[in-house]
């Protein structure tokens, strides 16, 4: 059964595969996100930085602009 491909919404977030928006909080730590995204995600960082931090010292508005950056 094949996945799922939802397009994303007018706010520019992402569907699950239930069709579900779904968007990373500022308060989600790195560490969660290195669960989903692989152990060297983010790696210049602790595992207990939040998020909205990451973002705002790469001048960044979303997880979706930090993962395109690289």
């Amino acid at each position: 059964m094949g996945k799922k491909h939802f397009p994303k919404g007018l706010d520019g977030r992402m569907r699950d595969n239930d069709g579900e928006i779904h968007k990373k909080r500022s308060d989600t730590l790195v560490g969660t996100l290195r669960k989903e995204y692989g152990d060297d995600f983010l790696s210049k960082y602790r595992s207990d930085t939040k998020l909205g931090t990451v973002l705002k010292d790469k001048n960044l508005d979303s997880l979706d602009q930090l993962r395109k950056k690289g």
